[in-house]
């Protein structure tokens, strides 16, 4: 086995992502097989045991994510072009917090950033966080966290198109995972996907004849959007999981 760059196998692994890695190796809050690591760029057997320190802990527990309803005609990732963003949201007196709850402290606007994208036409489940944790288990190339959507759509379905949605479409020459796709009603379709490739859904539309016109995202994992309101948000409570 060839030795591999520590911080990579930390978000291997999960224990943070790769930036938050870098910054607790040059702490000195990363140990490997019992030996403190400060050096940025070491290496190690993939097989090697890597823990955090306490310091990195503590500073894990502190990040936050966040639950947003994302109201049509905002961006979730920064567009160049002026769009207004999904973070711009994020204020105090948009926060849903029906008696209980932490209440907002600017202090976790900084590096908050979404997991996952919907783009400007779609609204719903939005997750944005601190913790590169839960960006790569959502995001991540390996994960298969289940996404589920309400799509309206318009056209005529092609012979086959409802088993294509399921399987058998690529996208950009590359095959897409099997999807769960069922008529929810006559004008809108269920889906459930493990991925989340750029305009994913809206693409596989098109090619089986239909034309999207509504896009709602429901669910990531165990979350459900539930009854929060568009256009506010929620902190991910204790004891909550994707």
């Amino acid at each position: 086995m060839e030795p591999v760059r520590i911080s990579k196998l930390m978000a291997q692994r999960g224990l943070c992502s790769r930036r938050e890695a870098d910054a607790y190796i040059e702490r000195g809050w990363v140990r490997v097989d019992g030996r403190v690591v400060s050096e940025l760029g070491s290496k190690a057997l993939p097989s090697a045991r890597i823990t955090l320190e306490r310091q990195a802990a503590r500073r894990q527990t502190d990040k936050v994510t966040i639950i947003l309803n994302k109201p049509v005609g905002y961006v979730s990732h920064q567009s160049g072009k002026g769009y207004r963003l999904a973070t711009s949201l994020i204020q105090a007196h948009t926060q849903h917090r029906p008696g209980h709850g932490p209440a907002f402290d600017p202090a976790h606007l900084r590096g908050l950033a979404p997991a996952g994208r919907l783009d400007i036409d779609s609204q719903g489940l939005l997750v944005l966080t601190q913790d590169g944790r839960i960006a790569r288990q959502l995001i991540g190339d390996d994960s298969s966290i289940e996404k589920e959507y309400l799509v309206r759509v318009e056209g005529r379905l092609s012979a086959g198109g409802l088993a294509l949605l399921n399987h058998g479409l690529s996208l950009d020459g590359q095959a897409l995972r099997p999807a769960r796709v069922a008529w929810q009603n006559q004008d809108q379709l269920h889906f459930i996907l493990r991925e989340g490739r750029k305009r994913q859904i809206r693409r596989m539309c098109e090619q089986v004849g239909l034309k999207v016109v509504g896009l709602k995202r429901v669910r990531m994992g165990r979350i459900v959007l539930g009854d929060l309101p568009v256009g506010k948000w929620r902190y991910l409570r204790d004891g909550e999981r994707f």
